[in-house]
């Protein structure tokens, strides 16, 4: 009889060891999968400020080309509100703020009192820091950091590329022109940002 307890209680006791096993191994499980999408998210978050970075670098590398040696007849001056919505946050509180600021006073102080020592290939960067400075929080803010924003520079980045590739006689032909190869690239990276800020967004 006593026999026959003794072998009912160690069954009895067996029993939560079990659950309390597999509990673990199902918060092992957990923890993994956890740390497997940590990772993914950490990884596309960190791609889509990378290709953020890159159409900005971009924009700025179209605008400076424009004002040297690309001289287009396209609407380049789009490229201002692309950079506005593009710019990396960490870049455009820094110009949104006194450094901005001053940056703007002097360039509207040279433009008014000096006009010939202001050069024109200064007229772009001065708009694209006045507007970084005194656009309104619904555009700095609201419309920047949503999609709204993202899908603008879309609309700017697919006009451009259409536009370039009808003044370079073709697709083709945007690849073999003077310049080209660099030109098309550029307006390519500036597609791809929005491209995959949009199709994360809609996930």
């Amino acid at each position: 009889m006593g026999k026959a307890e003794y072998l009912k209680m160690a069954t009895d006791n067996s029993a939560p060891d079990g659950l309390i096993e597999s509990d673990i191994n199902e918060l092992k499980a957990a923890a993994k999968k956890l740390m497997i999408h940590a990772t993914k998210v950490g990884g596309l978050g960190f791609g889509t400020s990378f290709l953020k970075w890159v159409a900005s670098l971009a924009a700025i590398y179209l605008l400076i080309l424009d004002r040297t040696n690309w001289r287009t007849n396209m609407l380049t001056s789009l490229l201002i509100p692309y950079i506005f919505f593009s710019l990396p946050s960490v870049v455009f509180h820094f110009l949104r703020g006194e450094v901005g600021k001053w940056i703007a006073f002097i360039a509207v102080v040279l433009r008014l009192f000096f006009p010939r020592h202001f050069p024109d290939w200064l007229e772009m960067p001065g708009s694209l820091i006045l507007l970084l400075v005194v656009a309104p929080n619904f555009f700095a803010h609201t419309l920047k950091e949503s999609w709204i924003g993202v899908f603008i520079c879309l609309l700017i980045a697919c006009y451009l590329l259409q536009e370039h590739i009808r003044a370079s006689g073709g697709f083709r032909n945007s690849f073999t022109q003077s310049h080209g190869i660099s030109n098309t690239i550029g307006i390519i990276l500036l597609i791809v940002y929005p491209i995959w800020a949009l199709v994360l967004h809609f996930i």
